[in-house]
């Protein structure tokens, strides 16, 4: 193998792009960077929970944080919930309301057991907290579910779940065939 002599190469280079002439640069446009991503929804969540735990508690507000739920519809047997207390039914699907708002709690909480019934589940369980960080109104989610449990009337009965389950800040609800 033959190696040319480095001379030779320059000049075969310049007889090659001998008729080439240097392109006009066209002015580019100005890139703007992105802005950094803000977790708009995400802020105006947070905003909304804190306004709503801020507003004075609703009338009939006095479930403290650790106190047992526990409804039957009258004609229910108290052996049912009992039952129902004890977490002797399947659980057949759950839902947690978690760091929702009242008006977003009521409207997953209502298509939640719309679905169930349709589905003809016959027990489920409502995660809604605590209500631990709800500042003076207490557990606000805890409230508000307690109210729209009893008035649905497919809920046939309601308690607070076995400490495995969630003790305080869930609900095992039981729901007519």
């Amino acid at each position: 193998m033959s190696k040319k002599p480095p001379d030779d190469d320059a000049r075969l280079f310049r007889e090659a792009v001998r008729d080439a002439h240097k392109l006009r640069a066209e002015p580019r446009a100005a890139v703007r960077r992105r802005p950094p991503p803000r977790a708009r929804f995400a802020r105006a969540d947070r905003a909304a929970v804190l306004a709503e735990s801020l507003e004075h508690a609703p009338a009939g507000a006095d479930i403290e944080s650790g106190e047992e739920l526990s409804y039957r519809r009258p004609g229910m047997p108290e052996a049912v919930l009992r039952k129902l207390r004890r977490g002797q039914y399947r659980i057949e699907a759950e839902i947690d309301l978690h760091g929702l708002t009242v008006v977003e709690a009521k409207v997953q909480l209502r298509e939640f057991l719309a679905e169930a019934i349709a589905f003809d589940l016959h027990c489920v369980r409502v995660v809604h907290g605590k209500g631990l960080r709800s500042g003076h109104r207490g557990p606000v989610l805890k409230h508000t579910v307690n109210g729209m449990l009893q008035r649905i009337d497919a809920v046939l009965a309601f308690t607070s779940a076995r400490q495995v389950d969630g003790g305080t800040g869930a609900v095992y609800v039981l729901l007519g065939r």
